[in-house]
């Protein structure tokens, strides 16, 4: 327990090797910090859309990593069947569901949980969760103003735990080959930066008022 917990702490913990990948984290290297016969379990909280990417990148973390995806979190308990069915498909193991996260953060054998709810809550569900002693991926925007962003690190930073948002795309070798360039000045002084980013997406459309689920 010792060995594990010790690993989760110093290693880089993030969704799907991404992280692991970006920051040069082999599986070689994994094997020769972690037994063979230790497991990480984690949790997705949020399995809709982005979490079920979530859900698919930590199942092939199983073989490679000794990674368990435990529990699946969300208040929509319809997700539950079909994702429960991806992991099984994956893995050949059934997970957990539960769709307070209060009761899931309980669960002392969870060690790390990746965040994928609606932007409003991903600062609070990140404290929450260093509060309850996990390591914690959290999809961007990583917070809605400074202040909750600063309570994340102050939480990760108290409880001495990782906590990575999901900027993959810094990690990209095009990016930080680019950013390389204009550090050593390669494009001048710089004054201003402007981006513009379109990206296909059907309307959500309209809803009528209706009771909540």
């Amino acid at each position: 327990m010792t060995k594990r917990r010790e690993f989760i702490k110093r290693s880089a913990m993030g969704t799907a090797g991404i992280a692991i990948g970006g920051m040069g984290f082999t599986s070689g290297m994994y094997r020769s910090v972690i037994g063979s016969n230790d497991r990480i379990n984690v949790a997705v909280i949020g399995i809709r859309n982005q979490g079920s990417v979530h859900i698919n990148s930590w199942c092939s973390l199983k073989d490679s990593h000794n990674v368990f995806l435990k529990t699946l979190c969300d208040t929509d308990e319809r997700l539950f069947d079909s994702r429960i069915k991806m992991v099984n498909e994956r893995t050949g193991a059934k997970p957990q569901v539960e769709w307070d996260i209060y009761k899931l953060l309980e669960d002392k054998e969870i060690h790390a949980v990746s965040i994928a709810v609606p932007n409003q809550w991903h600062a609070l569900a990140t404290v929450l969760a260093c509060q309850a002693g996990k390591h914690v991926y959290i999809e961007k925007p990583a917070s809605h103003n400074i202040w909750e962003g600063r309570k994340m690190i102050e939480a990760a930073r108290r409880y001495n735990l990782r906590v990575q948002c999901g900027l993959n795309n810094r990690s990209s070798e095009n990016v930080r080959e680019a950013i390389k360039l204009i550090h050593e000045g390669g494009i001048g002084e710089l004054y201003a930066a402007r981006a513009l980013i379109f990206k296909a997406r059907d309307s959500y459309g309209m809803s009528n008022d209706s009771t909540p689920p």
